[in-house]
C-alpha cells in the first residue's frame, strides 16, 4: 500500500511536482539564496580582485559575423534570469488559471495593493533624494523579489494562514511587471528599433503558434531564443520575455477523459511494447497533465537552487568595512532605499488595499486578515534579485555600494519586522487572533454540488461546523490508505461530518464500479457504511461472489442485495456522483474537500486535522458575524 504518492490526494499527486515542490523549494532554496549571498560577501571581503575578475570573464556566443558578447555577471543576470521570470509567469498564470485568482473578481484586489507597493516607495525614496543625482533612480524600490519572499514565507508557514501566499505572490507579480518594464526601457541607454520589432514580431508568432494548438516544445523553445537574442540586440533587457511567456503558458487539472485515454494508450503498449506505441504512451500521458505544470516540473529545482543562488553570487559582492557602512547609512540613497523598502511596501500594500476594500462597500475583501497583509507588505520589502538587477544597471562604484547596502539592510528588517508583526498577533484572544490572520472574506467553493443531508452518505452529526467530503473508489489503494486516517479524524474531532461520494475509475479498477452498486444496494438495506467499511478493508477481493458474501456478513437480506446488485439499482446514485466529480474537476481519488474547498497535498491525519481547525475558526468567525 505504500509507495512515493503515499497520503496524498489525487490531485496532488497529478501536480506533485508543480505544487508540491514547488512548497518545498521556497523554503530550501530561500536558505540556498541566503547562503550565496553571505557566500558573496565573504569573497568579496577575502578577495575582491579575484571576484571581480570572475564575473567580469567575457563570453561570447556568435553565428558567422554576428556575435553576441557579454561578460559572465550579465549572462546571469539577462539569460538566466529570464528563466527564473520565466518560472514566476508560470506559477502567476497557474494562480489565474486554477488559484483563487480564477475568480476574476479577486484580482483587483492585489493588482491594486501591487501597485501601493510600488507608488508608495517611490514617494519615500524621492523625498529622501530630492535633488540629488539618485533621484532619477527611483527603480530601485519597486520590486519584490519573489523567490526570497515566498521562500521566507514559507518559513513562517506556522505565523500565516496558507492563503496569504497566493496574495503575496500575487502582489509580487504585479511589482516584478512593472519593474521590468522599467528595466527594458527606462534603463535602455541605446534602443535599435529594428531588433526590438523583429522580437517583437517572433513574440507575435509565439502566440499565434500557440493560440493554434501546437505543442511541440522544441518550436517554442527555437523562437524564445531567437526572441531573446533580438532584445538583446535591440539594448532592451530580455528578462522582460520570460515572465510574458510564463503568463501565456495555460495551466487546467487533469480531466477524467485524458485519464482513460492515457490508460487505454498505456494498455495497448502493455499488450504490444513497440516503439510507436511507447511514444503514443507518452504524448497521452503528457498530455493529460497541462504545460504549465509540466514546464514547472522541469524548471523549478534549478530555478530555486541554481540560477538565484547564482544571481545572488554574481551580484552581492560588497566589501563592507567602517567606512563603507558609515557612509551609506548616513547617505540619502541608502536611507531612502531602506524606508521605502521597510515603510513603504507595507504602507503602500495595505493602503491601498483596505482602499479597495472600502470603495467596493467592503465586496472585495482581502483573503486574509489585515494582521497577515502587514505581514505581507513587510515580506515584501525583499527586494533582493530584481532591485539589485536596477542597483547595476542604475549605479557604480561607491553609490552602487551604498545602494547594496540598502537592499541587503531592507531585505533583513522587513522579515524580521513580519515576523514580529505575527508573534504579537498570535498573543491576541483567539477570535481576534482569527479574525487578524485569517479575515472574514469568503472563500472559492470548489465542490459543485452542495452536500445534502437527504441524498448523501454522512457520517457525524448533521449541524457540524466542518463537513469533509471525499471522492473515493472502493478498489483503489490510496482510498484504503486513507480510510483509517479519516475515521481517526473523526473520533479527535466530533464537530465534523464525512461525506462519501462515487467515483469508480473503471479504467484502471474493474471492480469500483460492482463494489460501489454493492455499497447502494446496503444502503437500501440501512447499512451503507458497515459495506463501506467492508470494501475498503477488502479491497482484493471485490468479485460478485465476494459482495455477496458480505452482505451474509452484515446479516442483510441476500436475496434483496443480490437482486439490486444485478439490476444495477444504484447506478443512477453513482451517475450523479460522477457527475458531480467532473463538475467539480474532480478526476482521481481520494479528492478530499473541507466546507467545499478542495484539499490538496497530503491527507495524514496532521495535515487533515490542521485543514480542519481552520475551516472550524472561520466556520465560528463567519457564524458570529452573520448574527
Amino acid at each position: 500500500m505504500g509507495g512515493p504518492f503515499s497520503d496524498t490526494t489525487a490531485w496532488a499527486r497529478s501536480l506533485r511536482t508543480p505544487l508540491r515542490n514547488f512548497l518545498r523549494t521556497e523554503a530550501g532554496s530561500a536558505i540556498i539564496l541566503l547562503a550565496a549571498t553571505i557566500g558573496a560577501i565573504v569573497w568579496a571581503n577575502l578577495d575582491t580582485s579575484s571576484y571581480e575578475a570572475v564575473w567580469e570573464t567575457p563570453l561570447s556566443v556568435g553565428v558567422g559575423d554576428h556575435a553576441l558578447s557579454q561578460d559572465l555577471r550579465h549572462w546571469v543576470n539577462n539569460g538566466l534570469m529570464t528563466l527564473f521570470f520565466f518560472n514566476v509567469g508560470l506559477e502567476a498564470r497557474r494562480e489565474f488559471d486554477m488559484g483563487e485568482l480564477r475568480d476574476r473578481r479577486r484580482v483587483a484586489l492585489p493588482l491594486a495593493a501591487g501597485l501601493g507597493g510600488i507608488v508608495v516607495p517611490i514617494a519615500i525614496f524621492l523625498a529622501f533624494n530630492a535633488g540629488t543625482p539618485a533621484v532619477h533612480d527611483w527603480g530601485v524600490v519597486m520590486p519584490t523579489d519573489t523567490a526570497f519572499a515566498l521562500g521566507v514565507l514559507a518559513l513562517f508557514r506556522r505565523s500565516f494562514p496558507a492563503r496569504l501566499r497566493t496574495y503575496l505572490l500575487t502582489v509580487t507579480v504585479v511589482d516584478d511587471i512593472v519593474a521590468l518594464v522599467v528595466i527594458a526601457f527606462v534603463y535602455t541607454e541605446d534602443l535599435k528599433a529594428m531588433p526590438l520589432l523583429v522580437a517583437l514580431a517572433i513574440f507575435a508568432v509565439i502566440v499565434v503558434v500557440r493560440a493554434l494548438g501546437v505543442g511541440q516544445v522544441p518550436v517554442y523553445v527555437l523562437l524564445s531564443v531567437a526572441a531573446w537574442v533580438a532584445l538583446s540586440f535591440s539594448g532592451v533587457e530580455p528578462i522582460l520575455l520570460g515572465l510574458a511567456l510564463g503568463m501565456l503558458t495555460f495551466a487546467y487539472p487533469a480531466t477524467r477523459v485524458d485519464l482513460e485515454r492515457a490508460t487505454e494508450v498505456f494498455r495497448l503498449f502493455r499488450e504490444q511494447p513497440t516503439p510507436e506505441l511507447a511514444r503514443s504512451a507518452r504524448v497521452e500521458v503528457a498530455a493529460a497533465i497541462s504545460p504549465n505544470e509540466r514546464l514547472q516540473q522541469m524548471i523549478h529545482p534549478w530555478s530555486g537552487y541554481v540560477i538565484v543562488p547564482l544571481f545572488a553570487l554574481a551580484n552581492s559582492g560588497l566589501v563592507l568595512s567602517g567606512d563603507v557602512l558609515a557612509n551609506a547609512y548616513t547617505s540619502s540613497l541608502t536611507q531612502g532605499i531602506i524606508v521605502g523598502f521597510v515603510i513603504g511596501k507595507p504602507l503602500g500594500i495595505s493602503l491601498l488595499t483596505w482602499l479597495v476594500w472600502r470603495l467596493s462597500g467592503r465586496r472585495l475583501a482581502p483573503p486574509v486578515g489585515w494582521a497577515s497583509v502587514l505581514g505581507a507588505g513587510a515580506i515584501s520589502a525583499i527586494g533582493f534579485t530584481v532591485s539589485l538587477l536596477i542597483a547595476t544597471l542604475a549605479f557604480t562604484g561607491e553609490r552602487l555600494e551604498e545602494a547594496k547596502v540598502g537592499i541587503l539592510s531592507a531585505g533583513i528588517l522587513g522579515p524580521l519586522i513580519s515576523w514580529l508583526g505575527a508573534r504579537a498577533a498570535a498573543r491576541l484572544p483567539t477570535p481576534a487572533r482569527v479574525r487578524a490572520l485569517l479575515g472574514t472574506a469568503e472563500g472559492i467553493i470548489d465542490l459543485a454540488a452542495p452536500v445534502d443531508p437527504d441524498r448523501d452518505h454522512i457520517r457525524g452529526p448533521a449541524d457540524a461546523p466542518v463537513t469533509l467530503v471525499e471522492y473515493g473508489d472502493f478498489q483503489c489503494p490510496y482510498c484504503g490508505q486513507a480510510e483509517p486516517i479519516v475515521r481517526e479524524l473523526l473520533e479527535g474531532h466530533g464537530d465534523v461530518r464525512y461525506v462519501w461520494r462515487h467515483l469508480p475509475l473503471s479504467d484502471v479498477h474493474p471492480q469500483a464500479r460492482l463494489a460501489a452498486l454493492a455499497s447502494e444496494a446496503a444502503a437500501a438495506q440501512g447499512a451503507f457504511w458497515e459495506m463501506h467499511d467492508l470494501l475498503l478493508k477488502h479491497q482484493d477481493a471485490l468479485e460478485a461472489r465476494d459482495l455477496v458474501r458480505y452482505a451474509e456478513e452484515l446479516g442483510l437480506d441476500v436475496d434483496r442485495f443480490r437482486d439490486d446488485l444485478r439490476r444495477g439499482r444504484g447506478n443512477d446514485r453513482v451517475s450523479e456522483d460522477v457527475d458531480s466529480a467532473d463538475l467539480s474537476g474532480v478526476s482521481g481519488t481520494p479528492t478530499f474537500f473541507v466546507n467545499g474547498r478542495r484539499h490538496h497535498g497530503a491527507y495524514d491525519i496532521e495535515t487533515l486535522s490542521k485543514a480542519v481547525r481552520i475551516a472550524r475558526k472561520r466556520a465560528v468567525l463567519e457564524s458570529r458575524q452573520s448574527r
